[in-house]
C-alpha cells in the first residue's frame, strides 16, 4: 500500500532531554552523551529508510546552571556550551539546543540579547501558569511580551523570535522548539517528532481517486481510517527501530503524533482541499480541523507526547503563508481554530508596531483558552520593523516563509 513508502513520512527530530547543573565540568559529558546517542539512532533510522531532519537537546531551566546573576556572565556560560556543541561533528544532521524555561522576570530579560547572540542554539519559552482563581500570571506575560518587541528589534527583520515563545498548559518532554523544556526530576530522556503531511496528502488523494461519490459522513469516516491507518503504521515502525537500540542511559518517553508541516513538504492547506474544504479558512475548516485533531489523538502503542494534534505554523507552511496574501483567515480564526486543534499562534508576523498590550492581550486569550479548554497552546508572534499590516514579509532564514502581516485587532 502506499502509505507504507517511508519517503512520506520523516523524523522531523529526535529530542533528547538532560539534566545540567553548576558544575560546569559535567558539561561536556552531557552534550556528549546526548549528541552521540541522538546521532546513533539517527543512524539505525536511515538504515530503516526514515530520513532525520534534526537531532535536539534539551536541558532543565537554564537559572539552575547558566550564571544569570548578569547578562555578561549568562553569556560567557552560553559561549561555553556553543562551544562544545559545535565540536559534535555528525555530518547531515543539524544540531538544535533549547536551554530551558524561563521562571523569573529577570531571566526572561536575559533572553533577547541570549537569542541575538546564539540563536538557533539558544531556544527557550516561558510556561505562564494560573492561580487557584483560575487568572493567569500577568506580570510574566508582561514581560515575555516586552521580550518579543526587544527580540523583533535587536534581531535582523525581527527573525529571532523564531527561537522564543510562550506556553500555556504545556508539559515537558515537547520534541518541538522552541516550546520544549524539560525538569530535573524527570532524568534523561529522549521523544520523537514526526514530519506527515506528504503521508496525509498521498493517502487522501488514494482515498478520494477510488470513492468519487461518497456522501460527506461516509467520506469523512473513510478520511479517519485512512489517515489514522497510515499514521500508525509509522509509528509502529518508528517504535520498534527505538526499541531494538541498545540503550541504557536515556528513557524512551513518547512520541508527538503532530504531522509538523515545514517549507519543505506539503502544506496542511493541501490536506484540507482533499478533506473537501475550498482553502484554509473557508467554511468547513474547523469540522477538518477537528477530524485531524482526532486522527493524531487516535494514535496507540505507544505514549504520546507533545502536542500529539493539529499544528499550524503560518511562516513554516507554504499554503498557510499563501492564504495571508489572499486574506484566506486572520488572527482571529487561527485563535478559533485552536479550540478544536493546537497549536495556538505560532510564527505569526504582526506589525512591527504593536503594542505591548495588544501582544499580552493576545497571549492572555490564548492563555484562557488553554487552561479553559485543557490543552496544550503557545503564543509565537514575528513583530515584523519597519511592516505594517498587509505588507510583505522579507524573511531570510531558512525555516522560514515570506507572508503578509497579520492585523492585531
Amino acid at each position: 500500500m502506499i502509505y507504507k513508502n517511508k519517503q512520506l513520512c520523516k523524523i522531523r527530530t529526535v529530542t533528547t532531554f538532560v539534566v545540567m547543573d553548576k558544575d560546569k565540568s559535567s558539561w561536556q559529558d552531557s552534550i556528549l552523551q546526548a549528541a552521540q546517542f541522538c546521532a546513533g539512532l539517527s543512524q539505525k533510522f536511515l538504515l530503516q529508510d526514515y530520513e532525520v531532519q534534526s537531532i535536539r537537546i534539551v536541558t532543565n531551566p537554564f537559572g539552575e546552571y547558566l550564571n544569570t546573576a548578569t547578562l555578561h556572565d549568562a553569556k560567557a556560560d552560553l559561549e561555553t556550551i556553543t562551544q562544545l556543541l559545535n565540536e559534535q561533528d555528525i555530518p547531515g544532521l543539524r544540531i538544535r539546543f533549547a536551554i530551558g524555561e524561563a521562571r523569573t522576570k529577570h531571566e526572561i530579560a536575559l533572553l533577547p540579547e541570549l537569542i541575538k547572540d546564539y540563536g538557533d542554539l539558544c531556544n527557550a519559552c516561558v510556561n505562564i501558569g494560573i492561580d487557584e482563581f483560575s487568572v493567569l500570571d500577568n506580570e510574566l506575560i508582561t514581560e515575555a511580551a516586552l521580550a518579543v518587541h526587544q527580540i523583533s528589534k535587536i534581531t535582523p527583520r525581527g527573525e529571532g523570535n523564531f527561537n522564543f515563545t510562550v506556553n500555556f498548559n504545556c508539559n515537558p518532554l515537547i520534541p518541538y522548539f522552541p516550546a520544549s523544556y524539560h525538569r530535573r526530576e524527570l532524568g534523561k530522556r529522549f521523544v520523537i517528532g514526526l514530519e506527515t503531511p506528504d503521508l496525509l496528502v498521498q493517502v487522501l488523494d488514494d482515498f478520494n481517486s477510488s470513492n468519487p461519490d461518497e456522501n460527506h459522513n461516509d467520506l469523512f469516516k473513510g478520511y479517519y481510517e485512512v489517515m489514522r491507518e497510515g499514521l500508525q503504521y509509522h509509528v509502529d515502525n518508528v517504535k520498534q527501530i527505538v526499541e531494538s537500540i541498545n540503550n541504557e542511559d536515556f528513557i524512551f518517553s513518547g512520541i508527538d503524533s503532530s504531522a509538523a508541516p515545514s517549507k519543505d513538504c506539503s502544506s496542511m492547506v493541501e490536506v484540507y482541499k482533499r478533506l473537501g474544504v475550498e482553502y484554509f479558512g473557508a467554511s468547513g475548516t474547523v469540522e477538518a480541523s477537528s477530524l485531524l485533531t482526532q486522527v493524531f489523538k487516535s494514535i496507540q502503542h505507544v505514549e504520546l507526547v507533545g502536542f500529539s494534534g493539529l499544528m499550524l505554523a503560518l511562516t513554516e507552511d507554504t499554503g498557510l503563508a499563501e492564504g495571508t496574501v489572499n486574506n484566506d483567515f486572520d488572527i482571529r480564526a487561527l485563535l478559533t481554530y485552536s479550540a478544536v486543534c493546537g497549536i495556538g499562534l505560532d510564527t505569526v508576523p504582526v506589525p512591527g508596531d504593536t503594542s505591548i498590550e495588544k501582544i499580552s492581550a493576545l497571549m492572555r486569550d490564548t492563555g484562557t483558552m488553554a487552561f479553559r479548554l485543557n490543552k496544550p497552546l503557545t503564543v509565537r508572534l514575528f513583530p515584523v520593523p519597519g511592516l505594517k499590516a498587509g505588507e510583505m514579509t522579507i524573511f531570510e532564514s531558512d525555516d522560514l516563509c515570506n507572508c503578509a502581516v497579520l492585523s492585531v485587532p
